[in-house]
């Protein structure tokens, strides 16, 4: 716990706060997040997405001819959400959500064939489609804070939302 602090929220209960260090260490043992932003239309869209992280930036290789290629553009802020799972060999038996970390990203677009994807890290290049199709990487860097659910709580603080939740300086 020492890499926490206990904090009071508005009622004068003690708040949990969550360290930077503590949210990009999940960050970084985390692979899958949820991308949302704003098709050039106006319509909300979501999708899911495979990403590895470098210099506290995640990078996010998608087909050059993709919809997200084609609507997400560079200096655009997108909301991420990476699931982090808990609870080892009980979630086998026992339904438990995933804790959650939650922050708004600005896209840097690196166009196909402008960046050594395999440079930048092996594990985002093990995510490169292997039929050698043109990919484009999304640069996501994180704006602002860190909103958590459930990130250095027990499982049963996680049945308690106020005192599940955390924020954290990016």
């Amino acid at each position: 716990m020492n890499a926490l602090r206990l904090l009071q929220d508005r009622a004068g209960r003690p708040a949990l706060q969550v360290t930077s260090e503590q949210v990009w260490r999940e960050v970084e043992e985390a692979s899958f997040a949820v991308l949302g932003h704003v098709t050039p239309a106006g319509r909300p869209r979501s999708s899911g997405v495979m990403f590895a992280v470098a210099g506290r930036r995640l990078f996010v290789a998608v087909g050059a001819d993709s919809w997200k290629a084609r609507q997400i553009a560079d200096g655009d802020e997108v909301a991420v959400t990476v699931p982090v799972r808990r609870g080892g060999l009980l979630a086998w038996f026992v339904p438990i959500p995933p804790a959650t970390i939650s922050f708004h990203a600005r896209v840097r677009v690196h166009p196909a064939g402008s960046v050594g994807i395999g440079s930048r890290s092996r594990r985002l290049a093990a995510l490169l489609p292997r039929d050698g199709r043109d990919v484009c990487l999304l640069e996501l860097v994180p704006e602002g804070e860190f909103l958590t659910y459930g990130v250095g709580v027990s499982l049963r603080t996680m049945a308690r939302p106020a005192d599940a939740r955390a924020h954290a300086p990016v």
